[in-house]
């Protein structure tokens, strides 16, 4: 297992020990999610929390934005003290606006989830969670997408609550490359049978998709996605294997998706 201790330790912190970071917390299953709200139970006494989330699901956006429609942000009284925004946007919309119409400027460190469900291996393209940290870290702002593997509204987040603030501690204890996005995916078990926190790389493994037929009331057809999750990747330093041995990943990622090897190759040989 790869120690998180590892990580270079800023030798001069930028902030000073009196000042709080400010910390924006986001998710894709919308403002009223179990999720979001562990996710501040565990880190509220870390920083400054602010959250703007969706008002409503937003699970399977990926990066997408609003355009078109009016986007709107709603004061919330979800987490009592804490200051909340409810928006009728993306989970992508709600960075940006957090960033420029509620902190007008950046905020230390971003973190979005927890999600219900998880967004390891080809799973991080389409969760809306990891687009909102994604947005955070184009905007220079170090971030992480929290995942718990069950869908449950009534799922147990004792574990996730711990490896999130695990994370957050590491995260302000490092000085991260600003552009910094980290994808953490919790097992749905017992905290107690848990091993720790480890990095990894992102599996290939994905769903093998199929669309159900059905008839509406009036006879007319419509479909719904299914599909059978298989790994293709049998690396033992992957992010399914950790999560099937019982142990919480973490996935460094980023958002520059050039293939280098290839485009050097191509290089040499197409000549252009």
């Amino acid at each position: 297992m790869i120690n998180l201790n590892s990580m270079k330790k800023a030798a001069t912190p930028k902030r000073s020990k009196s000042k709080k970071p400010v910390i924006l917390i986001t998710n894709d299953d919308g403002i009223t999610a179990p999720g979001i709200r562990n996710l501040v139970e565990s880190v509220k006494d870390l920083g400054r929390i602010v959250v703007v989330a969706p008002d409503k699901p937003q699970s399977g956006m990926g990066h997408a934005i609003t355009v078109g429609h009016l986007l709107r942000l709603h004061k919330s009284n979800q987490f009592g003290d804490i200051e909340a925004y409810a928006c009728t946007g993306t989970p992508v919309d709600c960075v940006k606006l957090a960033v420029d119409k509620v902190l007008h400027a950046k905020p230390d460190i971003c973190l979005s989830g927890i999600n219900h469900g998880g967004n390891h291996s080809i799973n991080v393209i389409y969760s809306g969670t990891m687009s909102a940290a994604v947005e955070a870290a184009i905007e220079s702002i170090p971030a992480a997408g929290f995942s718990l593997l069950d869908f449950s509204i009534e799922a147990d987040f004792t574990a996730a609550r711990h490896y999130a603030r695990e994370m957050v501690q590491h995260m302000l204890d490092t000085k991260l490359d600003p552009h910094t996005v980290f994808n953490v995916n919790i097992p749905a078990k017992p905290l107690e049978t848990l091993k720790g926190l480890r990095l990894c790389r992102q599996a290939y493994a994905k769903y093998d998709e199929d669309f159900i037929e059905r008839k509406d009331p009036y006879g007319k057809p419509y479909y719904w996605l299914t599909g059978e999750f298989k790994n293709h990747d049998k690396g033992k330093d992957t992010d399914v294997w950790a999560l099937d041995n019982n142990y919480a990943s973490v996935v460094p990622v980023q958002y520059d998706l050039t293939r280098y090897e290839q485009l050097t190759r191509l290089k040499k040989s197409w000549k252009l």
